[in-house]
């Protein structure tokens, strides 16, 4: 059983700082300098991350989610 725990801990502390580092990269993508958006394409990004981790919550709580891809 503690085998299971602490292969949890690892994962979950890899995978979320890697989720985190990525989100943080996306967060780059609102750089008007660099790149050309309009006020529709944030809300979508912003719409498809918030419902992923809602999904995450769900999951967590003992539901299903369903797979999603994204695109503008």
């Amino acid at each position: 059983m503690r085998d299971k725990r602490e292969r949890f801990v690892a994962l979950a502390n890899a995978r979320v700082t890697k989720a985190i580092k990525t989100i943080r990269l996306v967060g780059n993508l609102s750089n008007r300098s660099a790149y050309e958006y309009n006020e529709d394409d944030a809300r979508k990004i912003i719409r498809a991350l918030a419902r992923e981790v809602e999904g995450i919550r769900v999951r967590f709580e003992g539901g299903a989610s369903t797979d999603t891809e994204f695109r503008l």
